[in-house]
């Protein structure tokens, strides 16, 4: 007889496994469609068509939201604070992305151009400044602004993705093999990305003030996870973080060789939080 899974236990399992397809595949999606559409092929899309699009800011917000609750889980005071504000930088970008954009009428005033002078490949601002700073034509800025950033944002969803996928097959075990066999800390890299991805695709005020804030936490959680591993694992913990950077893989590794399998050492967050025994 086949066991039922109770309801939360079937959101956890396969509730975040769908999600993560159908996120991954969109930014799939949107990645080969810029890569189809060479600069000068886009249609111009007016100020007045692009903006006012609420139901597209409920949408974006939500999905991405959800994603983060969904796959971070937070569970202790500091976490539930940078889950809080990568949610209100999430809610800010999309605002200004296809709502209200603020940080266009500050620069249109500025720049003592009308606001409806910035449509959709203006709003791009970095394609935008590199147009007038005559480095890029604008629809070649946009073009590589696009690419770039999706890139990342994509990058930064499979991190955080691979990172959970990791936890939730070690439950009841310390992980150090698959993505935690380079990277102690794979989703606060994947957050990180997320965030220099979205302010390369569409930069406002807020954002761009709220990214290093943002950085600079999820580095100092990283490290704080650090010291409770190192307090509660002593020389196993050592060794590994002697073996497998925080944020970025090492390559050489230290003797040439590369990280053992799995042997129920500590990781990162995730990895102790499978230790507790979690069912994430």
């Amino acid at each position: 007889m086949v066991k039922q899974l109770p309801w939360n236990e079937w959101w956890w399992r396969y509730g975040r496994t769908l999600l993560l397809t159908a996120v991954l595949a969109v930014g799939f999606l949107i990645f080969l469609w810029v890569l189809r559409h060479l600069p000068g092929t886009m249609e111009t899309v007016p100020h007045e068509a692009w903006y006012g699009n609420w139901p597209g800011v409920l949408l974006a917000s939500g999905v991405f939201g959800v994603f983060l609750l969904g796959f971070l889980r937070p569970r202790r005071r500091a976490e539930w604070g940078n889950a809080g504000l990568t949610t209100a930088f999430l809610i800010s970008l999309f605002t200004e992305m296809f709502g209200i954009p603020l940080t266009i009428y500050l620069l249109a005033s500025a720049l003592e151009a009308p606001p409806q002078a910035f449509g959709l490949e203006e709003s791009h601002l970095w394609a935008y400044l590199l147009d007038r700073l005559g480095l890029m034509p604008l629809a070649w800025g946009v073009y590589a602004v696009m690419v770039t950033s999706v890139a990342l944002i994509v990058a930064g969803v499979s991190l955080v993705a691979l990172g959970w996928h990791r936890v939730y097959r070690g439950r009841g075990t310390l992980v150090t093999d698959g993505i935690y066999g380079r990277l102690r800390h794979p989703q606060y890299l994947g957050l990180i990305l997320l965030v220099v991805g979205f302010n390369i695709q569409w930069p406002t005020v807020l954002t761009l003030a709220m990214a290093p804030v943002l950085i600079v936490m999820y580095v100092r959680l990283a490290r704080r996870e650090d010291q409770e591993l190192a307090a509660r694992f002593g020389n196993e913990f050592t060794a590994y973080a002697g073996r497998v950077a925080a944020f970025w893989p090492r390559t050489p590794y230290p003797g040439g060789g590369r990280p053992a399998a799995s042997t129920g050492r500590p990781g990162s967050r995730s990895a102790l939080e499978a230790a507790e025994g979690e069912n994430r």
